[in-house]
């Protein structure tokens, strides 16, 4: 009996509990894809109106049966106490927020003013029940607002979900045009997830070797590959919101992804936002993710225009915080 109690409570100990604050689009696909992967053992749902988190947390519940006894209730700010992390999807999203324009140079940075007043009501409460947790922003525009969440909340981990997402888009893109699988392919976006990413050509590779050689061998316009792949991971958000009035399931796999590598320390390397001394301001770049969020930052190798590009983007994101946050 004493062994089966000490196994409890190591059980109760290690727990892999996450929070998801905000049910909209982006919050329901998220909740949905931790519920599928499996590993967080604890999915709390916390929404302005408790009713929709309860309503999602009942239906998802259901499905549950089917798996492997992860519980995933509706709470209050609360009920987040003992979250290794804390996911936060609350805010404007694009079509509300009016960032479906191809042609305006702000995009997401057009969300920045009203998601920092959401964030100005919901991070301390986060905050106060949380206070071990990492932040997790996937909210848009998430570098900016995951600098203001960290100005907010200076003892907290700050981290976002960044260019996660516009990495695996690039990948996808390159692999299509190589007749690869994309998990084959090892490319970064870094700087904003917006208008001003930087696509890291120089250095990404299939198998070992640079996409920029292997087009070459092909015979293909790199000039032109660049061009069109690009443009089709800066437009997939929009095309997405066309289609079906919001993009939500690609961050909500992205999300569940980073929860995984929190939860379950890791140690893994994802493009994430997180805090640049030398840039002075959030930005995305590939880091090692784990209990503690964000651990060393690596910088990939780039050339010179790249490089200038990253730096450009810093200051547009730097900037953004200055206006909406303050210096």
């Amino acid at each position: 009996m004493t062994n089966a109690r000490s196994e409890r409570a190591v059980s109760r100990r290690t727990i892999m509990k996450v929070g998801i604050v905000g049910l909209g689009n982006v919050g329901t696909a998220t909740a949905m894809a931790i519920a599928m992967r499996s590993r967080v053992r604890e999915l709390i749902l916390v929404n302005r109106h408790r009713a929709r988190a309860k309503g999602v947390a009942t239906d998802i519940r259901y499905g549950l049966a089917l798996a492997n006894g992860m519980s995933v209730v509706d709470g209050d700010y609360a009920d987040l106490e003992g979250a290794s992390a804390v996911i936060v999807t609350a805010g404007i999203n694009e079509k509300t927020g009016g960032a479906t324009n191809r042609n305006d140079s702000s995009g997401r940075l057009r969300l920045l003013g009203p998601n920092v007043e959401v964030y100005r009501e919901i991070v301390p409460r986060i905050v106060n029940a949380a206070p071990d947790a990492v932040l997790v922003i996937a909210t848009d525009p998430p570098e900016p607002l995951a600098e203001a969440t960290r100005r907010m909340a200076p003892e907290s981990r700050v981290m976002s979900t960044g260019t996660y997402l516009d990495s695996l888009r690039f990948r996808v893109h390159i692999a299509e045009r190589l007749a690869v699988s994309a998990p084959s392919v090892d490319a970064y976006v870094v700087g904003e997830h917006g208008t001003s990413s930087v696509f890291v050509w120089s250095s990404a590779t299939v198998g070992g070797r640079r996409v920029a050689k292997i087009v070459a061998e092909d015979g293909v316009d790199f000039t032109e590959l660049q061009h069109v792949v690009e443009q089709a991971v800066r437009d997939a958000n929009i095309s997405i919101i066309e289609g079906t009035g919001a993009s939500q399931y690609g961050i909500g796999m992205v999300n569940a992804r980073i929860a995984d590598a929190i939860a379950g320390d890791e140690r893994v390397v994802f493009p994430v936002g997180a805090y640049n001394a030398h840039y002075g301001t959030t930005l995305s770049l590939p880091a090692v993710i784990g209990r503690n969020g964000v651990g060393d930052i690596f910088m990939p190798d780039m050339s010179r225009e790249e490089s200038a590009a990253l730096a450009r983007s810093a200051g547009i994101l730097a900037d953004a915080v200055v206006k909406y946050v303050g210096a």
